[in-house]
């Protein structure tokens, strides 16, 4: 379900209506608790956001002329997904974020390396990805990331 949208409006007004609720949500979730400094961007069919190349002028190692990203959103066949890249990154912030789950929602933590995904929108943990959304900065982002790719 890879959307052709310019502008984060456009994306979230395009959404069948069982999903649109969630996505406002979930967008209102980043944009209250994000800190600082990241941009929001559609980027590869989703809601992204990004460090800016005016904040960081590498850009993405994978293509230079791309922001760099750190988190993005998308209301996919079977669910909703949200991609942190800072939980791939960082070990400590996915320890945390695995620990609290099971605080938050009753049901089993669906997960890949940076994917946390909700089959039912209903069953999304707003306040917990609220605090893991807010847990990482600009400058921690950059530090992180940076210090991966030297690896």
């Amino acid at each position: 379900m890879r959307s052709n949208a310019t502008t984060p409006e456009q994306y979230l007004a395009a959404l069948p209506e069982d999903r649109q609720a969630a996505m406002y949500q979930l967008r209102n979730a980043i944009v209250s608790n994000l800190p600082e400094g990241f941009a929001e961007v559609m980027n590869y069919g989703m809601l992204c956001y990004v460090v800016p190349h005016d904040r960081y002028p590498q850009g993405y190692h994978c293509d230079p002329k791309q922001p760099l990203p750190f988190l993005s959103v998308a209301s996919q066949k079977n669910g909703i997904s949200v991609y942190h890249m800072g939980i791939y990154a960082d070990q400590t912030l996915l320890d945390w974020f695995v620990a609290e789950f099971p605080k938050h929602n009753d049901r089993k933590l669906d997960m890949g390396k940076s994917c946390i995904r909700f089959k039912k929108p209903e069953l999304i943990p707003f306040d917990l990805l609220g605090q893991l959304f807010a847990r990482m900065t600009v400058n921690d982002w950059i530090e992180i990331y940076e210090r991966n790719l030297k690896r």
